[in-house]
């Protein structure tokens, strides 16, 4: 089966990597590549200022760029993958959903929508049934998916693993890497010989977005999980791979041997870009680090390590690639569930 998928700002860091993920990939084929008026009508090697660390592939490189609209769009699209903006994002993908198309999305506008499916395919799959209250709430044909923030994403498959044992509360520190600023995000006089103790908004979506992918979704209505997260999020000078200190109350006394076997638990998804475990866990405690497993499973497995029973529950660390797993992975994983669950 051929899907014939369109990329919503194509031409950044997100956007390329979309690019790099979907080259050769079983289902889908990229058929049409959109970003800012100003890029539109180039070529999309001439737009894009490709800095991916594989080579443009050939056939989207001499690709016209179109302009982000229902209007430019070809009408023979199965899916659209995005990462626009969110500005932009809140007011084109509703556009787009209600001309008919289904829109998997990687930007932050309407995650917490109550109608809006959050996923993670190896967490929470049944929040597609959202999408049949989403079209007779809005009267849309098409649909809109989004995947979380690339910080939530590194730490909630992880609390997923450990929710049957009653989980409270949850303090976590992230390190996260300069990349996920975008590519002018931060400078180096800012970032080298430094540390950023504040990503704006940051913590909120990882204290609620966590909350609506452990909650549960019942004849089309969504109830969030009423875990108590709390965050810290803090910029540091690695390139790639969000590493995250987490703090875990649970209602159950574990060892570190019983939540070692959790973590390795979680089921993985039967989908061509998941990884067979979704995640690795390390006994070695200087481990996950960044530079050296933020490429597992091709960038989309969860690392795992520094396991330490508390009094309270359990401390770990936990890894994962946030241009890769924490984005535009992200959202090619959920436009692979809605393929497999029949919604293309």
């Amino acid at each position: 089966m051929s899907v014939r998928v369109g990329l919503l700002g194509a031409t950044g860091a997100v956007g390329q990597r979309f690019v790099q993920l979907l080259d050769d990939h079983p289902t889908f084929e990229i058929a049409a590549v959109t970003a800012s008026p100003d890029s539109a009508g180039e070529s999309y090697r001439d737009a894009a200022k490709w800095r991916v660390d594989t080579p443009i592939p050939e056939d989207v490189a001499g690709m016209t760029v179109l302009e982000t609209s229902p209007e430019a769009l070809p009408d023979d699209l199965d899916l659209l993958f995005s990462s626009l903006p969110s500005s932009v994002g809140a007011e084109v993908e509703p556009e787009l959903c209600e001309a008919g198309y289904v829109v998997s999305s990687n930007s932050s506008n309407e995650r917490m929508a109550a109608d809006v499916p959050l996923t993670i395919p190896e967490v929470n799959p049944d929040h597609l049934d959202l999408i049949e209250t989403q079209r007779e709430q809005r009267g849309w044909d098409g649909a809109l998916v989004k995947n979380p923030n690339c910080s939530t994403i590194t730490m909630t498959p992880t609390l997923a693993a450990l929710d049957q044992f009653g989980l409270e509360r949850v303090h976590v520190a992230t390190l996260q890497a300069v990349s996920g600023a975008g590519y002018s995000g931060v400078t180096s006089m800012e970032i080298i010989d430094n540390v950023l103790p504040h990503i704006g908004g940051e913590e909120e979506k990882m204290e609620t977005e966590s909350r609506k992918l452990l909650g549960s979704v019942d004849d089309g209505e969504l109830s969030l999980h009423d875990v108590e997260v709390s965050a810290s999020c803090n910029r540091v000078p690695s390139l790639d791979g969000h590493l995250e200190n987490v703090f875990a109350e649970l209602d159950a006394n574990l060892s570190v041997e019983e939540v070692h076997e959790a973590l390795l638990d979680l089921d993985a998804a039967d989908l061509p870009s998941a990884p067979d475990q979704p995640i690795h866990v390390f006994d070695d405690p200087e481990r996950p680090q960044p530079r050296l497993d933020r490429m597992r499973g091709q960038g989309m497995q969860i690392s795992a390590g520094g396991l330490q029973a508390t009094d309270e529950g359990i401390q770990y660390n936990c890894l994962a690639h946030n241009t890769i797993r924490g984005a535009a992975g992200a959202s090619v994983l959920n436009g692979e569930l809605l393929v497999e669950e029949g919604w293309i």
